[in-house]
């Protein structure tokens, strides 16, 4: 193996590492249920054991022991025997686990980077309380509260603690601006934390939006998308699903239901103290006559999985891509007194044909790492290398086969993007180089892009900007590597201009550049271009 081959296969398996840590949170909420009620009696048998050993361990261990501590250890332990998404979430944890389903928090509305040791307003937050209040993006917050935060090694962590808080409060910023400071009084809101990344045509029929996860407001967010983009002629979707851990699955019947004619089965859920539920689509799906592509990848999980495997079993679009993350347990919440909470899974759910998509789990199974094992096998790269499960075979309505078991298996098969990749460009997407380079460039030409058409069409990062580039990013730590930098040359200079039109157009700037250098996406459009119906292609 070359040292090429080597670097480009390290850097296969972590830019999908970097991106799994990134979606754990995701892929840890997974589908989400809660049926009516509050927490059942208690069962109390064997409760007794408990209770003399924990007093034992108090009354005789070698050294002082927290109670707390011991109660919640055990409680955990018992949880990890059960199933990979039952969780015991500790009560400084239920907050924000609850503010990723909720979508929102309270605070003050913007995006930053820690630049130069210096927190940085990236973006502001249209209609927030730091735009209402005068900040604007590249501004740098010097104090918190009269508090200096410049030069102390702020944490991602600490930055939010300083800035969020309740709905109603107030926090006062010092900012710096064009050699001016001033001071920013800001009354903190509730703030959204949107579901989409971003919705935008990619020519004059074809629409694509990008959903991150399923929170409880995303059929809203979805719907407003979908009606903006058919207002602009929108006739064809590719629905980009790929990374999106899962959420609520009552969000994930309501975006489904957007696809489907009345009466159609979405979902159903059963197991063994929960019967079974079916999920129906209704008659006010906006997009039944707009033809759909399914983008799915091994990190879709959950509520991604029921969208496409409605999609797939109604035999009412292409799914597209690499085989889903296999999660098909739903899970009910409960919440106690002292804040702490228990997701247990009370049921299993099974697309329209039938199949349920749970991979395994239990002893001996390294769940964990099955995206690992399915690099290693070369599932990834070629679709002869996928396991089918011949006695979980199931039939559509139109008579294709689909194949229940770890995931949703893809009509089209692409195989995982690997232009371009090498190990220098993963160190440079996790040292956010992309991110720094943008600030210190549109410190100087912010002013210059005022129009995104123009920008799009003729904006070019020439050989002197790659160079800086290059230069800069061995400033923050990332030594050159000449052979990984020309393999990787036109993916860089491909996201350098898409991060410095996040910055000025946010997500749907970054993603219209972006996407002309996705595999997938333009995958999909070839099979949009080819003239035959989707209807067509599924035998319909």
């Amino acid at each position: 193996m070359t040292e090429n081959q080597s670097s480009s296969k390290k850097a296969f398996i972590l830019i999908p590492l970097l991106m799994a840590v990134a979606l754990a949170a995701g892929i840890f909420l997974g589908t989400f249920y809660i049926p009516a009620g509050g927490i059942s009696d208690p069962v109390v048998e064997n409760s007794n054991k408990f209770n003399t050993i924990l007093e034992f361990i108090e009354d005789k261990y070698v050294d002082s022991v927290d109670h707390d501590l011991l109660i919640e250890s055990s409680i955990e332990g018992m949880i990890t025997k059960l199933d990979p998404h039952s969780a015991y979430i500790p009560a400084r944890d239920l907050e924000g686990v609850n503010e990723q389903l909720e979508g929102n928090f309270g605070g003050i509305g913007i995006r930053f980077l820690v630049h130069d040791d210096t927190l940085v307003a990236t973006h502001v937050l249209a209609g927030s309380p730091s735009e209402n209040a005068g900040m604007q993006p590249g501004d740098r917050i010097l104090e918190v509260d009269d508090t200096v935060i410049t030069n102390i090694g702020l944490s991602t962590e600490r930055v939010m603690s300083l800035l969020k808080g309740k709905e109603g409060s107030k926090v006062k910023v010092k900012i710096y601006r064009a050699g001016v400071t001033k001071d920013l009084n800001i009354t903190r809101g509730t703030i959204p934390v949107s579901s989409i990344d971003a919705y935008l045509m990619l020519n004059k029929e074809v629409g694509f939006i990008k959903l991150n996860s399923f929170t409880y407001n995303a059929g809203e967010e979805f719907n407003a998308a979908a009606t903006d983009l058919k207002s602009k002629g929108m006739k064809k979707l590719i629905f980009d699903l790929r990374n999106n851990g899962g959420g609520s699955m009552s969000a994930a019947t309501d975006i489904a239901d957007e696809f489907l004619e009345s009466g159609k089965l979405i979902v159903y859920t059963e197991g063994r103290k929960s019967k079974r539920e079916d999920y129906y689509s209704t008659a006010r799906g906006i997009l039944e006559d707009v033809e759909v592509i399914v983008l799915i990848n091994s990190l879709s999980a959950s509520a991604s999985e029921i969208v496409a495997g409605a999609i797939q079993d109604n035999d009412r679009g292409l799914v597209m891509g690499r085989r889903s993350f296999g999660k098909g347990l739903v899970q009910t919440q409960e919440e106690f007194t002292d804040g702490s909470a228990l997701r247990l899974t009370i049921s299993r759910y099974y697309t329209p044909t039938g199949r349920s998509i749970q991979k395994p789990y239990g002893e001996g199974v390294d769940y964990e790492n099955d995206y690992y094992d399915r690099f290693e096998s070369g599932e990834l790269m070629n679709e002869d290398s996928i396991k089918w499960d011949e006695s979980l075979k199931y039939t559509t309505p139109a008579g294709r086969t689909v194949y229940g078991g770890g995931g949703i298996y893809p009509d089209v098969f692409i195989p995982n993007d690997t232009a371009g990749a090498s190990y220098y460009l993963s160190e440079l997407y996790y040292e956010s180089v992309f991110n720094h380079f943008a600030i210190k460039f549109l410190d100087k030409k912010r002013a210059t892009l005022t129009n995104f058409d123009k920008y799009l069409k003729g904006f070019v990062v020439t050989e002197q900007m790659f160079n800086e580039f290059i230069s800069y990013a061995a400033t923050l730590g990332v030594a050159q590597k000449p052979k990984d930098i020309a393999v990787s040359k036109n993916v860089i200079k491909n996201r350098i201009k898409a991060e410095f039109a996040r910055h000025v157009w946010n997500d749907n700037g970054y993603y219209a550049v972006y996407l002309d250098d996705d595999l997938d996406v333009q995958r999909a459009l070839q099979e949009f271009a080819k003239g035959t119906s989707i209807s067509e292609l599924l035998g319909k």
